[in-house]
């Protein structure tokens, strides 16, 4: 009963300084728009908002620049590194919202205004592979379970412990990065974590060896969160309207595909084969692969991705149909790019790089990037002629040809009769030429999430613990 009073004070007083530092009250929509500035809150991690090889990124990034745009203002990001923290811009109206993959939760309804859903997701127990496999909700008692801190999980749990495991205990990350959990899990120092649907896929391919017990059943809504204390009526539903016409027009869907969509199908022996070869083989041929990318232009993520899918980063490789090196090139192919050895690593590379980017020069100036990378990568995998009969296919069906997704979905036709035979070029392997590509996604998505969990920056250091009391409360940026 203490903890529920003291609890209920707490919320209290949030209230009462969300709606002091709100209290020139307006219409957010206007003040937006008058300031020439979209101020954001939002968490730095690979599902959210991040530093990426062409600057920021991310499903949350990217969604609020949109909107921004469409507003005609510049976008401002401000990174909370937890969870706490994110909430607490909102109260302090520091942020006209909160785009952070958040779910509505009851406890977060009493406190914010929010926006319509924009997307459903579903909280997951994950455990590490070997130990003992959570199966239901009495399996979380007396076992070392972690969330994230201020977390609708965190509410879930207390939920369960008021209602009917008053024994179940965990404990809470002050951490606004599920990458965090993950790796408590990885070390051993946990053993069992919830994390949202969307975030495990995104981030399991640096922890194959973290697996889903079961999950939670019901499905959330993510919404975006609005200060207290404004007038957010009108933002609401212009929000509303936004999500409505990006959900209407595919630009959602088609978000979701470039954030999430190398994920799919993709086997957990897989990606522990690679983060292997990645701690083992790379760093062999990590500088190569950079000068040669940046000779060629390229993302040096994009080039060992694609010696991996090749060769396993492999330079003596060789194929039963005479392909070999790095980057398999064939001879006919290695002569036209004057390739005199293609077991030599480098020259291997300065010829797959080469033959990439002039695929990607022939393609057809309406496709655009990301796509035009991903149907260079296909064209590299079975030839350009295919790649056209594949995408005649799909203008067919009335599909767009010059999109990624649409095109991937027709690969598949170039292995029956009844398609091939109506193409210029015939039978290819359509299949093998789409998860050629799905693997090289998957491999440079890992690789750039390496980059970022090491550059990641840190949180500001609390120096509270090594001051005196009449000094404490001092942070000091991390350098």
């Amino acid at each position: 009963m203490k903890a529920m009073i003291s609890r209920f004070l707490a919320i209290a007083l949030m209230l009462l300084l969300g709606l002091t530092a709100c209290s020139s009250g307006g219409d957010s929509l206007q003040r937006i728009q008058s300031r020439g500035e979209l101020k954001v809150a939002t968490r730095n991690s690979s599902t959210t908002y991040f530093t990426g090889r062409e600057g920021p990124t991310g499903f949350e990034y990217s969604l609020a620049m949109l909107l921004a745009e469409e507003l005609g203002v510049e976008l401002s990001v401000k990174t909370a590194f937890t969870l706490d923290e994110l909430f607490k811009l909102l109260l302090r109206g520091d942020v006209d919202l909160a785009a952070a993959g958040l779910t509505l939760t009851d406890e977060r309804a009493m406190q914010f205004p929010y926006t319509v859903p924009y997307l459903q997701l579903e909280p997951q127990v994950v455990y590490l592979a070997g130990q003992q496999r959570p199966r239901e909700l009495d399996d979380l008692v007396g076992r070392e379970l972690v969330v994230l801190a201020d977390s609708s999980h965190a509410e879930f749990l207390r939920g369960l412990q008021q209602t009917r495991y008053p024994e179940l205990t965990w404990e809470e990350v002050d951490s606004a990065d599920t990458m965090v959990l993950l790796d408590m899990l990885d070390r051993g120092e946990a053993e069992l974590a919830i994390i949202d649907s969307n975030e495990f896929s995104a981030q399991q391919s640096l922890y194959s060896r973290v697996k889903v017990g079961f999950r939670l059943g019901v499905e959330q809504d993510m919404v975006w969160y609005l200060p207290p204390g404004a007038d957010n009526s009108r933002l609401q539903a212009y929000i509303e309207d936004f999500f409505a016409r990006l959900e209407a027009d595919g630009t959602l869907d088609r978000l979701q595909e470039l954030q999430f969509g190398h994920t799919e199908g993709f086997s957990r022996i897989s990606s522990h084969t690679f983060n292997l070869n990645m701690r083992t083989t790379l760093p062999q041929y990590k500088e190569l692969i950079q000068q040669v990318a940046d000779e060629y232009q390229l993302d040096w993520q994009l080039l060992a991705a694609i010696a991996y899918q090749e060769s396993h980063w492999d330079p003596l490789a060789t194929s039963p149909t005479g392909v070999r090196g790095m980057m398999m090139l064939t001879q006919p192919t290695a002569r036209e790019l004057g390739i005199e050895n293609r077991l030599d690593p480098l020259q291997s590379l300065r010829g797959g790089a080469r033959y990439l980017k002039d695929l990607r020069r022939r393609l057809p100036k309406g496709i655009r990037e990301p796509d035009r990378t991903w149907f260079a990568l296909a064209a590299y995998n079975i030839g350009l002629g295919h790649l056209e009969d594949a995408r005649v296919l799909t203008q067919r069906q009335g599909g767009d040809p010059d999109r990624w997704e649409h095109v991937r979905e027709r690969l598949p036709l170039l292995q029956k009769s009844a398609h091939y035979k109506t193409t210029r070029y015939g039978y290819a392997r359509g299949v093998e030429a789409a998860t050629y590509v799905r693997n090289i996604r998957h491999y440079q998505n890992i690789l750039n999430w390496q980059d970022i969990a090491d550059n990641k920056p840190l949180p500001p250091i609390r120096i509270d613990d090594y001051l005196p009391p009449m000094l404490q409360g001092t942070t000091l940026s991390a350098l």
